[in-house]
């Protein structure tokens, strides 16, 4: 994933713009605009965020005002408007999950990575916040991980506390993985 700093001037790539036509051709001729939340979720997936650059790059690219590509990025929270760490912890906050811990698991995991919500740990991992019902109400408290949306139910200290060290050990992992030299066949 690409960092991007707050008004950072965007570039795609040619892979990028490559990706962008597959997903256009998708889609009658004069209906381009459809191709707007797929290419979103490409940009958001290479950059990690949607800044208002990158917005108004992809504004450019099919020909749409930058408020256009505005209005659907804040109306869906599944955009990120602002950096994320590597690993989105998001928490059902509603009624039915509330009633069974959800706030004492916000607490935790704030205490635990300490950030509070919306922020970015230190070591670029961790995010997290508290969202509308993740439709699991008899199993609550919830969370979901971004960016593979991977679900955990019934949560404790516990299960969240080894959740946070298995991406640790995970990313670890993936950062080794990543410096291994690649052999020749």
């Amino acid at each position: 994933m690409l960092s991007v700093k707050q008004n950072e001037p965007v570039e795609f790539t040619e892979e990028m713009l490559g990706k962008f036509a597959e997903i256009v051709a998708r889609y009658p001729e004069g209906k381009h605009k459809s191709a707007l939340l797929p290419i979103m979720h490409e940009v958001q997936a290479k950059y990690g965020w949607l800044s208002v650059p990158a917005m108004d790059k992809v504004a450019e690219y099919l020909g749409l005002e930058a408020i256009e590509v505005y209005e659907v990025a804040t109306f869906y929270t599944m955009f990120f408007l602002q950096p994320q760490g590597k690993y989105v912890l998001e928490v059902c906050r509603t009624g039915p999950c509330c009633l069974v811990g959800a706030e004492r698991m916000m607490k935790h995991i704030e205490g635990r990575l300490g950030v509070k919500e919306g922020e970015v740990t230190p070591d670029g991992l961790f995010s997290w916040r508290g969202v509308e019902c993740l439709a699991a109400c008899g199993y609550g408290p919830v969370l979901q991980i971004g960016p593979e949306y991977t679900f955990y139910e019934n949560l404790t200290a516990e299960s969240v506390d080894r959740l946070i060290n298995e991406l640790k050990e995970k990313a670890t992992a993936e950062k080794a993985d990543s410096r291994k030299p690649v052999a020749d066949s």
